[in-house]
């Protein structure tokens, strides 16, 4: 082979191999942006689910849990959440009998401990919220009730059964008003709900109830302050179950609760934050 028939040839040789190494870095360069693709995303920043979920509440989360549940939809096409609103000790005893749950939203701690306890809760639950209780009266106050010390001549009054949480808010609030309502006087309702509902639709001229009850009631009802240093702070945490059906969802779910998003519909619905 001659001189020149050489170079020719080391020439070609060069192209070729600047042609393979371009392909290959195209390769590299588009199998690298691949694996950095992010996955799309819901508002409290996780990963989008399509789940459906049953989430157990304490029945004073009612109409701020029926609207997070409409926002997490929203931003989780293809998932459905599910509610289930009753007292907390209701809604674990009914846990603990099999209902289906996915998510236990308790209006106290001593409720949420008994289904750690018991080995249900997956992970450590979270506060999400707290509460204080108010006075619900009739619209206009017509029995002119100032406080916790005008209850027990006021008529038919209604609290939460005993061994509800806001029944032993209620209970508590009154021992520390030093305040005694007549045992023939008190009505007792298996919810906050259910108790401010023997006010605003029943015989009860008052009722103790949560500070968002009276506020989601509206012109139903009136409304008469506790005092801190009688009032009581209701906590309220959040769990997924280690039963649930769809723990991504689940878990999704209480996140989004704890988000920004979530906590800005709680307050608005007058729930205290967490901390």
């Amino acid at each position: 082979m001659s001189r020149a028939s050489r170079r020719v040839l080391v020439v070609v040789s060069l192209v070729l191999f600047a042609l393979v190494a371009t392909a290959c870095g195209s390769s590299s360069k588009s199998s690298s942006s691949s694996a950095t693709t992010t996955p799309p995303t819901s508002g409290g920043g996780a990963a989008k689910v399509t789940g459906s979920i049953t989430v157990s509440a304490a029945a004073s989360l009612t109409q701020a849990f029926k609207k997070i549940g409409q926002q997490f939809e929203a931003a989780n096409p293809g998932s459905t959440v599910k509610f289930n609103f009753d007292a907390s000790s209701a809604l674990v005893t009914q846990i603990q009998s099999g209902a289906p749950a996915d998510v236990f939203a308790s209006a106290d701690q001593s409720n949420m401990t008994k289904l750690t306890s018991a080995g249900k809760i997956d992970g450590t639950p979270v506060v999400f919220a707290k509460n204080k209780l108010e006075i619900a009266t009739k619209p206009d106050n017509p029995k002119n009730i100032t406080g916790l010390s005008s209850l027990p001549t006021a008529g038919i009054i209604a609290l939460c059964a005993k061994e509800v949480p806001c029944g032993k808010y209620a209970e508590a609030a009154l021992t520390a008003a030093k305040v005694t309502i007549p045992e023939s006087s008190i009505t007792r309702g298996q919810n906050a709900s259910a108790t401010l509902g023997q006010v605003s639709q029943g015989d009860a001229v008052a009722a103790i109830v949560y500070v968002t009850d009276v506020k989601g009631a509206g012109s139903a009802v009136g409304g008469v302050t506790i005092p801190d240093d009688q009032n009581q702070i209701a906590v309220y945490p959040i769990g997924v179950l280690k039963s649930s059906s769809d723990s991504a969802t689940a878990k999704a779910f209480a996140d989004y609760v704890a988000s920004p998003a979530g906590q800005s519909v709680l307050q608005s619905y007058g729930f205290l934050p967490p901390s």
